[in-house]
């Protein structure tokens, strides 16, 4: 079977890195990016097969960034999974916890372990671009009194030595990962008998309209997990609602409710089904 190549930000063994291993096990040669932009870029130019992307943390919430690509790319959802984040303190080999003075990582990841630096106040954060990119630059640079915040995979890639284990301040610290295909190339459905369904659709700015939009899915019992608003660029004030709800896009019943919303909705489009993640 062909690897698939799949897009993620940031460098190898960013947090990306293990949802791809999770969704796809060996089957992904993961190809890194600097940006998510640059992901759908290449994700919708064929240079690679899929992308893996965070959408939403448990602690810091979604990722505004990438539910707009999700309207402005032709891409499809397949799949999504929840990674469990655990931060680590990572440094060159041969240094002492006792000689860092400086901690680069992701800011959401530093903001995740603000505990931690309550207390050993000795320690000052510094924000980097990337958690497996901070380690990479601590790795290249040797310093002697810095260290880096990421998953134990980034201190195995590049060498370095976990320091403190499990630093976050909440262990119930999840992020939401989608695996996106180009529409054009969307592979043939898993197999699941729960699956769960993605959209972003818009209303008119009347009164009600949102509630009517809604009904759709009470009426036909389906249960919404999800509601997401987002502004509306060009129409200031106005918003689009990026929903999720169990159900599977082929269904009657939910053939129903998509033809009952398209009807209240000035604009309406399927993300995805998928089956949940766990």
């Amino acid at each position: 079977m062909k690897r698939q190549r799949t897009g993620i930000q940031g460098e190898l063994g960013a947090f990306s890195q293990e949802a791809v291993r999770q969704l796809l096990g060996d089957r992904a040669q993961v190809a890194p990016y600097p940006t998510f932009e640059a992901v759908f870029r290449a994700l919708r130019a064929g240079k690679i097969d899929a992308a893996v992307i965070p959408m939403e943390n448990t602690l810091a919430g979604s990722v505004h960034e990438n539910y707009d690509h999700l309207l402005h790319f032709d891409v499809r959802i397949a799949a999504e999974t929840n990674l469990r984040i655990v931060h680590n303190l990572i440094a060159a080999p041969g240094v002492r916890f006792t000689d860092i003075r400086k901690v680069y990582s992701h800011p959401v990841a530093l903001n995740q372990c603000l505990k931690f630096f309550a207390k050993y106040r000795k320690l000052e954060r510094f924000p980097f671009y990337d958690t497996a990119g901070s380690v990479k630059m601590v790795m290249e640079q040797r310093a002697p009194d810095a260290a880096a915040i990421a998953s134990s995979v980034a201190a195995a890639i590049y060498g370095g030595t976990i320091l403190k284990r499990s630093i976050e301040d909440d262990r119930r610290n999840f992020t939401r990962f989608f695996l996106l295909y180009s529409s054009k190339k969307l592979p043939a459905p898993r197999p699941g008998k729960e699956w769960k369904t993605s959209l972003v659709f818009t209303t008119r700015n009347t009164p009600g309209a949102l509630f009517r939009g809604l009904a759709a899915f009470a009426l036909r019992d389906l249960n919404l997990t999800k509601i997401e608003s987002r502004p509306l660029h060009g129409k200031p004030w106005e918003y689009l609602f990026y929903v999720d709800f169990l159900g599977r896009e082929n269904e009657p019943r939910v053939q129903n409710a998509l033809r009952h919303l398209a009807e209240v909705a000035d604009f309406l489009r399927i993300l995805g089904s998928y089956p949940p993640g766990r």
